[in-house]
């Protein structure tokens, strides 16, 4: 009798295990945050799954916003972690077979969600899928590209400020580096097998490395040019420009000091000549 009820109880629980577990991280960007968790409501995937918000500490009444919205998680985080460590406390506080990386500061239309996890599924070989970033307006962004080193860098801000090269650019499927953490869908077991995102990125560059780990397994990194997901950039790091600014700098350097050790005293002369570090 015990064994068939445990066995009822296991089927249960299975059935009720999502495929997808959705992570936002908020910081201060209550806006934004429930035009986010608004857009899920509204065009709810038919993918079983589970959204989460992992708020750092917000001032402005983001996790108790957050709250109101049925069937959405909120895990507070007790202080501003920053992007990858509250990523991977949501990570880990989930169990989808899937994770999607979500910015607060998205709007999802209707099967985008959908048509990502289809996506995905057509590639085993694939670790991370991105779809086409487009701001208000449907103008596409820049969201993927090479391996961040000195002349990529150069290179890729050279494309972004020409709107007829990023569109050019963003209407092909592409096997890049790297896919922009703010729409990011990656199997959780790739994403374990590489021990989730590098800690010692407070904000950017974390997801060019979190990409890069998948590569160096074998896995394949997609962008996928006819989902299109809407990304109004920049409005939490709008509010702190400064501490934005600082933030990217320390990532940026961390960043090359683990993947091209030779140019990191190189960054770190240069930062400091413009006072940047």
């Amino acid at each position: 009798m015990f064994s068939v009820y445990f066995r009822v109880l296991c089927g249960s629980a299975l059935l009720h295990m999502p495929d997808l577990s959705i992570i936002i991280v908020s910081y201060n960007a209550r806006a934004d945050l429930e035009r986010c968790l608004e857009s899920l409501h509204a065009h709810t995937p038919a993918t079983p799954h589970e959204v989460v918000v992992v708020d750092n500490q917000s001032t402005d009444g983001s996790a108790t916003a957050a709250r109101r919205w049925p069937g959405v998680k909120v895990i507070e985080a007790g202080g501003n972690l920053g992007f990858a460590r509250a990523n991977n406390i949501g990570i880990r506080a989930t169990t989808g077979a899937a994770i999607l990386l979500l910015n607060s500061d998205t709007i999802v239309p209707s099967g985008a969600i959908d048509r990502l996890i289809a996506e995905l599924n057509r590639h085993p070989d694939a670790a991370v899928l991105g779809p086409r970033l487009v701001d208000g307006h449907g103008r596409g962004e820049l969201s993927f590209g090479r391996m961040l080193g000195p002349f990529n860098e150069i290179r890729q801000k050279l494309i972004a400020r020409s709107s007829v090269l990023v569109e050019r650019a963003t209407r092909r499927s592409q096997t890049p580096d790297w896919v922009s953490g703010a729409c990011l869908l990656v199997r959780r077991r790739d994403a374990e097998a590489v021990g989730l995102l590098d800690e010692r990125y407070f904000m950017y560059t974390e997801d060019v490395d979190f990409c890069a780990a998948m590569r160096a397994r074998g896995r394949t990194i997609l962008f996928a040019p006819e989902i299109e997901v809407v990304h109004l950039r920049g409005r939490s790091a709008a509010t702190v420009p400064e501490a934005t600014r600082q933030a990217y700098r320390r990532s940026q350097l961390a960043f090359y000091e683990k993947h091209h050790p030779a140019w990191a005293p190189l960054l770190r002369l240069y930062l400091r000549l413009r006072r940047q570090l």
